[in-house]
């Protein structure tokens, strides 16, 4: 069994507050922010303790963090103790100049935002509120014009299955450092009934190892485990004989099986410890234990290491 004694990526949910309604959000997001949240202390030295675990990547989700009013403060906490940071904020009227501003000013490494569709009808449709598509175009290009790095986020689902060119070419047009693909998991409110065929998955993995060839950015999937074999498979089907072998540790860091719980933790708004947002079984809460043992030690964690137990 490997060695899990510090997480390579830590995820924190500020708040399930968000102004958006999306088809798919695992959090079931609400208008109004949870009394219970983690307040700004609790949170100070939650950081505290993911700081000493080393050099953890440190990403500040939602709902939408904007909500939050001691957001700033958190990122520059965060941001003060030496950790790298990624903030996901949601395409609303809160994510104005002033607060991308304030992300670069407080030394966030990258802007993420989601980009669901290549027009309003589309990405709109989706996050179930007119304007979203506007602010998200608007958000990519005003972090190019200060200088602060973005990455796209886009979850991949039957509404826009046939169109992933067209966020592609966005993504290269915004000069971001990132495309993430989301796979759906049919948690909170994503339905099953939206989530690809066997033959329509095999499509998407062909486009985008076609497109991971030619592109100025990079490429990563999420939930998405088989589109490791996928490489495999086309990298010896292309005949590039010593060549796969050397580029499959790249592909298996870049593109790896589920991590849940193998270097990847989840903390919820209200402070509950997961191995994945999308894998709702908690181990802990910060409120009450300490999230280093909870990594290192908790059954659940232990277990989903156990390749023997699949």
């Amino acid at each position: 069994m490997r060695n899990f004694d510090a997480p390579f990526l830590v995820i924190w949910e500020l708040t399930q507050a968000c102004d958006l309604a999306c088809v798919h959000c695992r959090a079931c997001a609400i208008e109004k922010r949870c009394p219970s949240e983690l307040t700004t202390e609790e949170g100070f030295r939650l950081l505290d303790e993911i700081r000493s675990f080393g050099d953890p990547l440190m990403v500040f989700t939602g709902g939408d963090p904007l909500k939050r009013p001691d957001m700033l403060p958190l990122l520059q906490r965060s941001v003060g103790l030496g950790l790298r940071n990624t903030v996901t904020s949601s395409a609303t009227p809160l994510l104005t100049e002033r607060a991308i501003e304030g992300f670069r000013e407080c030394g966030v490494a990258r802007m993420a935002i989601s980009l669901d569709g290549p027009d309003a009808a589309s990405h709109d449709g989706f996050r179930r509120v007119d304007g979203s598509f506007a602010r998200t175009m608007f958000a990519l290009e005003y972090a190019r014009k200060i200088g602060l790095p973005s990455q796209v986020n886009t979850t991949v689902t039957r509404h826009n299955l046939g169109r992933l060119d067209e966020p592609a070419q966005l993504v290269q047009c915004f000069g971001a450092k990132l495309w993430s693909v989301f796979f759906l998991v049919a948690t909170g409110r994503a339905s099953a009934s939206e989530d690809l065929t066997a033959g329509e998955y095999e499509e998407v993995f062909r486009f985008l190892y076609d497109l991971s060839k030619t592109i100025p950015f990079d490429l990563k999937t999420t939930e998405a485990q088989h589109y490791r074999r996928y490489v495999a498979q086309r990298r010896k089907a292309d005949g590039n004989g010593d060549a796969v072998r050397q580029a499959m540790p790249e592909v298996i860091r870049r593109q790896a099986g589920i991590n849940d719980g193998k270097g990847f933790v989840f903390v919820s708004h209200l402070g509950e410890i997961y191995p994945s947002g999308f894998l709702p079984l908690a181990a802990g809460n910060v409120r009450r234990d300490s999230l280093t043992a909870v990594n290192r030690e908790s059954p659940l964690f232990r277990t989903l290491r156990d390749a023997d137990r699949l």
